[in-house]
């Protein structure tokens, strides 16, 4: 196998070849067919913050869909020829490309007990986007958020992450659903998919006495305004890490009981429920294809703004 490997922040990924990794007790093998490109990737490569998160060396890769071609000791639910996804943040407590080689690798060596059947209508690209991007978004604002039809609703940054959260949330009927994005491509994106309106800063909807904002950008700014800006005793879900610190105006914080939760990740529950949607037509993320040589030019694409939707590399399936 191959894969682009990580070593140090501020170091460029390594091309590395491996033996094939050997199916182990309740385990699998998965021939990786897409992996997602994440903002999470640039950080790892830019903020030494992250160094504490990852096995390195270690071949990246977090949202990953591919077929299994080998099945170990112990597994029933699988089996070889099945087309499978890996949660991130699965039931292991093990995620791909941080605690072991992932999906920028050709083939990764996963839990069987974080795998979730890919349904047959959607293509391996697609199953992979949904695996971080998909779940985390869904997880944050319907699982933490506790989103709901009647509810206002703003969503910060509207990219390859959070158009999969205004996508489901007008499938589900929620009307009164707000986007925020400085990119007037992102802004676009958001109007197309059925933003109630659409603006350059959480600020402008002071007035709409917002009861949730969830930040998928948290570039620190992001994450005070929204605090700032939703109503008394509404809350505020953290879920982006453009920035590793942020400041908040505690007495507005405190007197005005509002409330400050994070989200990270979700469960093989949030994957399946996004491929529901994505399956019946609900959801249609809008996606940017590369290949596996193209992964290191891609990081660097999203570190420069260059992508519009989630950015996904396809390998050959020969």
């Amino acid at each position: 196998m191959k894969g682009w490997q990580f070593t140090k922040t501020h170091e460029p990924l390594e091309l590395v070849e491996k033996e094939n990794p050997k199916a182990e007790k309740d385990h699998v093998v998965i021939k990786t067919g897409a992996v997602g490109l994440c903002h999470s990737d640039v950080g790892t490569m830019e903020d030494e913050g992250w160094m504490a998160l990852m096995n390195a060396p270690v071949i990246m890769g977090h949202e990953n869909a591919g077929t299994i071609i080998e099945v170990g000791e112990g597994v029933t639910d699988f089996k070889e020829g099945d087309r499978v996804a890996i949660c991130p943040t699965g039931p292991s407590g093990l995620a791909p490309g941080y605690a072991y080689d992932g999906g920028f690798g050709t083939h990764i060596h996963a839990p069987a007990s974080d795998l979730v059947p890919v349904p047959d209508e959607l293509s391996i690209k697609e199953a992979a986007s949904a695996t971080d991007a998909g779940m985390t978004s869904y997880h944050a604002l319907f699982n933490r958020g506790k989103a709901e039809k009647g509810m206002k609703i703003a969503l910060i940054g509207i990219g390859g992450l959070s158009q999969f959260a205004l996508q489901a949330a007008v499938a589900k009927g929620i009307e009164d659903i707000y986007a925020v994005d400085t990119s007037e491509k992102a802004q676009e994106l958001a109007k197309k998919i059925g933003a109630k309106e659409v603006v350059s800063d959480i600020s402008e909807l002071a007035d709409k006495e917002l009861d949730l904002v969830v930040d998928y950008a948290g570039f620190d700014v992001t994450t005070s305004k929204a605090l700032e800006t939703v109503r008394p005793g509404g809350t505020v879900i953290l879920v982006g890490m453009g920035k590793l610190q942020t400041t908040i105006n505690v007495t507005d914080f405190i007197v005005n009981r509002k409330q400050l939760l994070s989200s990270v990740g979700g469960d093989k529950e949030d994957i399946a429920a996004i491929y529901e949607l994505m399956a019946t037509g609900g959801l249609s993320p809008k996606l940017s294809e590369i290949t596996f040589d193209e992964i290191p030019e891609g990081i660097n694409r999203l570190h420069h703004g260059e992508v519009q939707g989630r950015l996904v590399a396809v390998y050959d399936e020969s």
